[in-house]
């Protein structure tokens, strides 16, 4: 399955039956396909509501020896190795069904959750991936020594040392996370406990439906297991394992290189935090989206200037005036001779640029256009004129009556009619070409 730039979701309903890790229940999972943008919720479909929980780090409940998210009192444990295992394969929307709280641990790795994945195949979805690429470094430490970090980079990187009790069992690996790599170098990976963990977490009720199928113990310098290793450093891989779900509770793909030292649940949780704060910092640099009035309405400079990005010397209408229904509306320019284009267009005769006239024309298009529910705080990208005709010179003391009107718009484009009007004459006209992005 390769990387794509646009969303996936599985293609069909899967499901697998097992016994979770710590309450030591029987739980059928389902993976069911959901629609772009809804990223992974959890569905308890044994309660009588059947509610949601998503899978973000606002909702997580604690991190002891794995990760619980709730919402509204409803909980989920253990949620990082099927998310990883979505995550790692390229899966961008999921509804998890579970019938109970916990997923299946099946043999302690992200590996039945892959063949399952597989088992349903991807559909590609219409909408962009999206994609958060760290641009300032992220660091945190904690008195224990976790040190994690993520710096800038264009892939996704994880590079993990683990470190065991006194020491013990220091392994090193690095790799990026494609589904690729994590099928082949990840998702078998298996979870491990220290032995003399073990009473402690079964006297918290813990790891109830604990094996040696689902995970491997470590007792001194031993091994219990009922399998051989599957990698020679096959902690630090599970330790990855567990940051690719972990981190996913930020909500975000990312570009960045994760450098982890003695990692775990509640630090990469706190990764996860930091990640959605920085997130919201760029984006708090968008302007907020402004309600354009709907129907006859008045917008003065001020309100232009926040529904338009053009400043200072090329905002080139002043007010708008009037809107006619959903699809037209008219815009003003009082032109003076403190333009700066006059300085050179002409000396000692003065006439407005009849490209600024049509990007008059384009920018109160945008207006109208970026008035409709689906564009609302987006920006309008001028692609095209045609059938320009300019007829007569606009000259200083000129007031610029602009009016425009959207014709078709579908998706992403959209396409429309300008002209300029001066003392009741048209001065300008164009049939125009518009795409609108995201800012």
């Amino acid at each position: 399955m390769a990387q794509s730039d646009r969303q996936h979701t599985l293609a069909k309903a899967v499901s697998m039956t097992g016994t979770s890790l710590h309450t030591g229940e029987q739980v059928t999972l389902t993976l069911q396909p959901a629609p772009e943008n809804f990223g992974f919720k959890f569905r308890r479909i044994d309660l009588e509501d059947k509610p949601f929980i998503p899978a973000l780090a606002e909702k997580v409940q604690k991190v002891e020896r794995a990760t619980t998210i709730s919402e509204g009192g409803v909980n989920v444990h253990t949620v990082e190795h099927v998310i990883s295992a979505l995550t790692g394969m390229g899966v961008d929307n999921c509804i998890i069904e579970m019938d109970a709280n916990e997923p299946p641990i099946a043999d302690g790795s992200a590996m039945p959750y892959v063949e399952l994945i597989k088992s349903a195949g991807l559909t590609e979805q219409k909408e962009a991936r999206k994609i958060f690429e760290i641009r300032e470094p992220i660091y945190q430490e904690t008195r224990d020594g976790t040190i994690l970090t993520i710096v800038p980079d264009k892939r996704f990187r994880i590079s993990c040392t683990n470190v065991g009790p006194g020491g013990r069992h220091t392994q090193y690996f690095s790799t990026e996370i494609t589904p690729e790599t994590y099928e082949k170098e990840i998702a078998a990976a298996r979870t491990f406990v220290y032995y003399e963990d073990i009473a402690p977490l079964m006297e918290k009720g813990l790891i109830k439906g604990g094996t040696l199928e689902a995970a491997i113990v470590i007792r001194g310098e031993s091994l219990l297991s009922k399998q051989p290793l599957r990698y020679a450093d096959e902690f630090v891989r599970h330790k990855i394992l567990d940051i690719v779900g972990d981190l996913m509770l930020s909500g975000k793909r990312i570009l960045g290189h994760v450098i982890a030292v003695r990692p775990g649940h509640g630090p990469n949780t706190e990764l996860a935090r930091a990640v959605v704060k920085q997130y919201e910092t760029m984006r708090s640099m968008v302007p907020a989206v402004v309600n354009i009035p709907i129907g006859d309405a008045v917008l003065d400079i001020n309100e232009l200037m926040k529904i338009l990005p053009h400043r200072y010397p090329f905002l080139l209408v002043d007010r708008i005036i009037g809107f006619e229904g959903e699809t037209k509306c008219t815009g003003m320019k009082n032109v003076t001779i403190n333009e700066p284009f006059f300085q050179g267009h002409f000396p000692g005769h003065p006439i407005m640029p009849g490209v600024l006239q049509l990007e008059a024309m384009a920018q109160v298009a945008c207006v109208v256009l970026l008035r409709m529910p689906d564009n609302q705080g987006k920006i309008g990208y001028f692609m095209s004129a045609n059938n320009v005709k300019w007829r007569k010179p606009v000259l200083p003391g000129d007031t610029l009556i602009i009016e425009t009107e959207i014709l078709k718009a579908k998706r992403s484009i959209a396409t429309g009619i300008g002209r300029c009007i001066v003392n009741g004459q048209v001065v300008s006209e164009a049939d125009l070409m518009f795409s609108v992005v995201d800012r």
